[in-house]
């Protein structure tokens, strides 16, 4: 089988050192293996990716010595496939309409009678404010703005799946780890699927993104550890093979801080504009041979 991954960023701002040593890692990993590397363009919030910052990556990227073995993928580009694949999951009865913002939320998991209030990959797990108690849902998904939440209960309940992960920068040593159905309703929580506003999700898309582009091989940051429960139930639950996740560690600043794209005095482009090489790129994120 070909080794395939990918680098994924949002047009949303400048790539940062962070970004560099993904995007690095994922194409020395691809090439060394006599792979593919692809890029894809994560832009389906069409109100923050501008055309500007999708400029900035290509221009990263070739300087950087990075290049994609085919066309890029952008998300906008693909929204049917989003929509088919949700409306899969509302005729199983797998949805939810949701209208609860993140002020409810916080407002139900603080009020007298809730305890024990745990977070997951997207913050506090959603209490079920607006979950329903009929399982049937007919026809098509509302149009009016609402968010549409997994029902993990139903959708995990007694099952159990296994995904395998590669820590980078510390043993290196490949271990499959199990994701208990349990785990996921007491500690994910009926996520987001398709976010108020614009289709789709983050957790929605990149499975459905991976698939399609064939990734065999996930490079991203250990801080998506935790999300990646989440992708194995959605690979699951459309009949998709799950990809090796390799997870490297951060890059931060001199506080220990993850890099964000509010950092721009670590953004490529000005390591670059200041005269700085690829290879000091690579040794500032610690990719030198």
């Amino acid at each position: 089988m070909t080794f395939v991954t990918r680098f994924a960023p949002s047009p949303t701002g400048l790539l940062h050192l962070g970004h560099a040593y993904s995007a690095l890692l994922a194409h020395d990993m691809a090439r060394h293996r006599n792979g593919k590397f692809l890029l894809r363009l994560e832009d389906i919030d069409q109100q923050r990716c501008h055309q500007k910052w999708e400029e900035c990556i290509f221009e990263d990227l070739t300087w950087l010595g990075i290049k994609w073995d085919e066309p890029v993928r952008r998300q906008s580009r693909n929204l049917k496939s989003y929509q088919d694949a949700l409306q899969d999951l509302w005729k199983r009865s797998l949805l939810y309409p949701c209208r609860c913002s993140r002020r409810d939320i916080l407002s139900a998991l603080s009020a007298p009678h809730t305890s024990n209030a745990s977070f997951g990959p997207d913050g506090p797990v959603y209490p079920g404010t607006c979950r329903p108690n009929d399982d049937n849902q007919l026809g098509l998904i509302p149009d009016d703005n609402v968010a549409l939440r997994l029902n993990v209960a139903k959708s995990a309940t007694g099952k159990e799946f296994n995904f395998v992960e590669c820590r980078h920068n510390t043993d290196g040593v490949k271990r499959e780890i199990p994701v208990l159905g349990g785990d996921l309703i007491a500690n994910v929580g009926d996520f987001v699927v398709s976010r108020r506003g614009y289709l789709g999700s983050y957790h929605l898309c990149v499975v459905l993104d991976d698939a399609a582009q064939r990734i065999t091989d996930v490079i991203r940051g250990q801080d998506l550890f935790s999300a990646t429960k989440i992708h194995v139930l959605l690979q699951y639950l459309f009949d998709l093979p799950t990809p090796v996740y390799h997870h490297h560690t951060l890059i931060t600043d001199k506080d220990g801080k993850r890099l964000a794209k509010r950092d721009d005095a670590r953004a490529i482009s000005l390591y670059r504009e200041a005269g700085a090489s690829p290879d000091d790129i690579r040794e500032l994120v610690g990719l030198t041979d």
